[in-house]
């Protein structure tokens, strides 16, 4: 009795453990590290494409048992190495054996929010094809796989269920390493991403949603059609590229918490590796074999890695190893199957993929539930307008006409805080405790009497008024302060500078900072000329011919710091005034006008702003037309322009006059 007690209490703490693992939460939040889940891989060999060659050649492979096999060892005959998997299909299996066998468990897992993956890998024309697709006699992994997921989801989202789930398909394929929609082929390449939880993502790709596998038919179908396939010696229709079918299955909980899962399905097809020598490429079919090649071999340095524990994996290094991350290493329970030819011309390519599933077998993976919660929003709380209005708001709208005139009104008996707080008189789906914490908060706020306004009385829209009339009465006070010490400061300079004036008062000198002049029209400036010249007109019997004159009498507004106001007192001061005699003007102009039209090319560079260039020119001028009749002719001058010709006149008419005045020649 003792022995069946404890083998029952066994059972209910293995059932209890399993329960606990199927509710694992997301692998933030379940706080340990997930269990590692192997790679396990299948092998598949298929039957002879020549039912005479099986006769008369024996194959290379031979079957132990449904999980090891032998293949002779081509350096010693007389030897063979044996492979053990997790499962071997021999020549005879069907369509149904291998899916029931290794694809159909891990479907479960993706109901759970998880991710799974199937690869198919072997050399060209080993069947890869045939294994993922099938035919319409004999589907293969991907219908079979499709029709019982869409049955699954049917079952666990019906009505009453816990959960509701929803299915999306898309379909790639990575072409000389290139990632096109198979779904939309007119996208172009799209690129891989990698979000901030370490989940691979294709932005653009299309998503088709399916809920049966009819609407899956509609959508595969064509797509497969536009995947890149090409004749070659071995094999017809030869895959060119990798495709990768994903199924994402989406689940969301009807009732609290609200959680959100999602699981992730890869399907996919592998291009062949390719011996060159033997398939006989040419051209773009030998470049396509390059990508292929590398690709694969870029997938077995990753495979290489994760079972030598190497702490750099080269998932960058190719799109395909760069999708495959979730199934290599990643989170997902992955199914690798293995399919090899029996030929004994495919002997090296059989032995190169046995011993590529043998590494791919020591590959650990750790799924982890991919699950979220997701806020649940509560309907808004419909209040009346009597609601919404504080207590001072509602007595003004019920008007002083309910009031009788010369009555006093009689004093209101204190009553509970919730009689005065009505926003929370109806809010049933509040928690007690909150609502009670609320009412205390607002007894306290309404005992301060006229100190202040109650919070939690007052209105959302006056509230916000306040506090804003607040903040610009702060930001007005700091302004006012600003100005107070800037003026106290100039105040303060000003009796220093009484102070010094006091002391010393024969200073004439003041701070320019002191005065300020407003209104003044800005003075000419004057023409410092040479002392020969003006004491030549102090002297000359002509005293109208000048340059420089005196001018008494200017006033101007002086505003004052020393007294600051709307005052402003004139000063009258004296100030110098440029003014130059017509006579000298004109007597200017014809000295220029005479070295025009009888200077050389030599006296002509002696005026201001004539170069040896603009001089030849104006001789050239001269002896083509004749003499210059005035000195505005300078402008016909091919390179002259008028205004040219006036900064010429401002800076040679001064100078040429007072020349003259000085008696030069």
């Amino acid at each position: 009795m003792e022995a069946g007690s404890s083998a029952q209490l066994r059972r209910q703490m293995a059932t209890a453990a399993s329960g606990a693992r199927r509710c694992r939460l997301s692998k933030v939040g379940g706080g340990r590290r997930p269990p590692p889940a192997r790679v396990r891989v299948a092998v598949r060999l298929r039957p002879f494409l020549d039912e005479t060659a099986g006769t008369s050649e024996p194959p290379c492979v031979r079957a132990i048992d449904s999980c090891s096999l032998e293949v002779a060892n081509w350096r010693n005959f007389q030897e063979t190495l044996k492979y053990q998997f997790d499962a071997f299909y021999g020549e005879r299996s069907s369509q149904q054996d291998i899916y029931a066998g290794s694809v159909q468990p891990i479907l479960r897992h993706l109901l759970e929010g998880q991710n799974a993956s199937v690869l198919a890998y072997g050399p060209t024309g080993a069947g890869k094809t045939h294994t993922m697709l099938g035919s319409p006699e004999q589907p293969g992994v991907i219908p079979r796989a499709l029709m019982d997921l869409l049955q699954l989801t049917r079952e666990e989202g019906a009505e009453g269920r816990p959960w509701a789930l929803s299915v999306t398909m898309s379909y790639l394929e990575i072409y000389q390493e290139k990632v096109l929609d198979l779904l939309d082929p007119s996208s172009g390449d799209l690129v891989i991403r990698e979000d901030c939880r370490g989940n691979i993502l294709i932005p653009g790709l299309t998503q088709k949603p399916i809920t049966s596998f009819t609407d899956f038919e509609r959508h595969f179908l064509p797509a497969s059609g536009n995947r890149t396939v090409g004749a070659t010696r071995l094999n017809q229709r030869s895959s060119r590229s990798h495709a990768v079918l994903l199924v994402k299955v989406d689940q969301r909980e009807r009732l609290a918490p609200f959680r959100q899962r999602e699981g992730k399905l890869y399907l996919i097809d592998l291009a062949g590796s390719e011996d060159n020598r033997r398939t006989g490429n040419q051209g773009l079919r030998l470049k396509e074999s390059g990508a292929i090649n590398t690709s694969l071999f870029v997938l077995g340095k990753v495979v290489d890695a994760l079972s030598q524990g190497l702490p750099r994996v080269p998932y960058r290094d190719s799109k395909l190893t760069r999708l495959l991350q979730d199934s290599l290493g990643g989170s997902a329970h992955s199914i690798l199957i293995a399919n090899i030819a029996p030929e004994r011309r495919f002997y090296l390519d059989t032995v190169s993929a046995l011993n590529f599933a043998a590494r791919s077998k020591e590959v650990i993976n750790r799924p982890f539930t991919n699950e979220s919660l997701q806020l649940h929003v509560w309907p808004p709380v419909k209040l009346s307008q009597k609601e919404l209005l504080g207590p001072s708001e509602a007595k003004r709208a019920r008007g002083s006409g309910e009031e009788e005139p010369g009555s006093p009104e009689p004093a209101a008996a204190p009553g509970p805080a919730f009689q005065r707080f009505s926003p929370l008189q109806k809010l049933s789906n509040m928690d007690p405790a909150m609502l009670e914490r609320l009412l205390s908060l607002d007894h306290l706020l309404g005992s301060q009497g006229s100190q202040g306004t109650p919070l939690l009385n007052t209105p959302k829209r006056e509230r916000m008024v306040l506090l804003k009339t607040v903040e610009e009465k702060d930001l007005e006070i700091e302004r006012l302060k600003m100005k107070q010490k800037e003026l106290e400061a100039k105040v303060l300079a000003q009796e220093v500078t009484e102070e010094e004036e006091k002391e010393n008062p024969l200073s004439l000198v003041r701070p320019l900072s002191r005065r300020a002049l407003t209104g003044a029209k800005p003075l000419k400036k004057a023409v410092v000329m040479p002392l020969q010249l003006i004491q030549e007109q102090a002297a000359s019997p002509h005293p109208e011919i000048h340059i420089l004159k005196k001018k008494k009498g200017l006033k101007r507004k002086l505003k004052s710091l020393d007294a600051p106001g709307p005052e402003e007192e004139e000063k009258v001061e004296d100030c110098w005034e440029l003014q130059i005699s017509p006579e000298l003007l004109a007597h200017g102009r014809q000295k220029i006008l005479d070295l025009l039209n009888e200077g050389s090319t030599r006296d002509l560079r002696s005026l201001q702003r004539i170069g040896q260039k603009k001089a030849q020119l104006i001789v050239g001028w001269r002896q083509l037309h004749g003499p210059f009749g005035q000195v505005e002719d300078l402008e016909r001058v091919e390179g002259i322009s008028a205004r040219q010709l006036q900064s010429f006149l401002k800076a040679n008419i001064l100078g040429l006059a007072a020349g003259r005045r000085c008696g030069a020649p």
